[in-house]
């Protein structure tokens, strides 16, 4: 039987509702038995976690790839540390659409007053957080938010700090009126955002940004295609301005269609709305006692023993626990098809030319 995580029913031949190859089932002994799926039809939220080095990006990636030749989905991934461009690379399968889009732009409006003032750091209270706040509301540009405050009677002082900051957020070069749009995020290809290089604030601008614009197109059915936000390294977007639009899709999305698949290293650092709210939890292994207290602390009723006496001990195998059917399985997560990019370089790598 091969089983689909999700859905709670074996594929069938005749079956043309999409799915994705996530590894086998991992025998007792170690072995590989029958082929487990994703379910991709229907909306999920998804946790994928694991300690560094044992697979959770690589798992992601291959998430990625099934996802790239689904009928009807739009994927986006969001890539903090710059591992997923391979995934453009030639295919050892069937191709796999892929867009990267290296240096990622918003337009400002995507930004609520609120949002604006926390990204800033600035307290909306404070002079200048009520400056930001008034011209993030009246305008639609960096340069007509600076000149809004130029314009207001406010104290110099309060004028100068909010300038300043707004001149902070321009130069890291993240915002744009013709910035990213959900008619550059739906389509069929999976769109790979590199943040890479950027500081954790404009991070969280484009993580709030793509994920507010997503959620906002189909609940106004501006795109036709079921978006699936996939964010890697997520847990320093629960400390920022992305928690609210993560946790909007998180709490919200099933209805309008917007799935989210988070990956982290760190299950403790993310919100407990991410770990409660998964129907789907992908698990390596963990060895930290705040992250195996932070799985625990939601383990469904269903899982008879500890999660933490379950956890695999090796690279690639994982525990999956699907909350649609109330069931867990052991299983190994299949070979990526396309070149993993999440692997560290060794001493041990370099020639005999530039070793001393």
């Amino acid at each position: 039987m091969t089983f689909v995580i999700g859905r709670g029913k074996a594929v069938q031949a005749d079956d043309d509702a999409p799915a994705g190859h996530l590894g086998t089932y991992r025998a007792r002994d170690g072995s590989s038995g029958a082929p487990l799926y994703l379910d991709l039809d229907s909306p999920h939220a998804a946790l994928i976690v694991g300690k560094r080095g044992y697979g959770k990006s690589y798992t992601l990636g291959v998430v990625a790839e099934s996802l790239s030749r689904a009928q009807g989905v739009a994927p986006v991934i969001v890539d903090p540390m710059g591992v997923f461009p391979t995934l453009d690379r030639p295919s050892e399968g069937a191709p796999v659409p892929a867009e990267v889009i290296s240096n990622p732009e918003i337009p400002p409006t995507t930004l609520d007053p609120r949002s604006w003032c926390a990204l800033l750091d600035l307290p909306p209270e404070s002079g200048a957080g009520g400056l930001v706040w008034q011209a993030a509301q009246d305008e639609s540009t960096l340069a007509d938010m600076r000149g809004n405050v130029e314009a207001t009677a406010a104290p110099g002082v309060d004028k100068r700090a909010a300038i300043n900051h707004l001149d902070l957020a321009e130069s890291w070069g993240v915002f744009s009126p013709n910035g990213l749009d959900v008619q550059d995020l739906g389509g069929g290809e999976v769109t790979v955002v590199d943040l890479s290089g950027l500081d954790s604030a404009p991070m969280n601008a484009v993580v709030r940004g793509i994920g507010e614009a997503l959620y906002r197109a189909r609940v106004t059915e501006a795109i036709e295609r079921l978006p699936w936000y996939l964010v890697d390294e997520a847990h320093p977007f629960f400390q920022g301005v992305g928690e609210t639009a993560l946790e909007t899709i998180l709490t919200r999305g099933r209805a309008p269609g917007v799935s989210l698949v988070l990956a982290t290293q760190r299950p403790s650092a993310v919100s407990d709305v991410a770990v409660s709210q998964s129907d789907i939890v992908v698990s390596h292994r963990l060895t930290s006692e705040a992250d195996l207290d932070a799985l625990e602390a939601t383990q469904p009723t269903y899982v008879q023993t500890s999660l933490a006496e379950r956890l695999p001990t090796s690279p690639g195998e994982v525990v999956v626990i699907d909350d649609a059917t109330e069931t867990v399985h052991a299983a190994d997560v299949r070979t990526r098809e396309t070149p993993h990019g999440g692997d560290s370089p060794t001493a041990s790598d370099l020639t005999d030319s530039v070793r001393r």
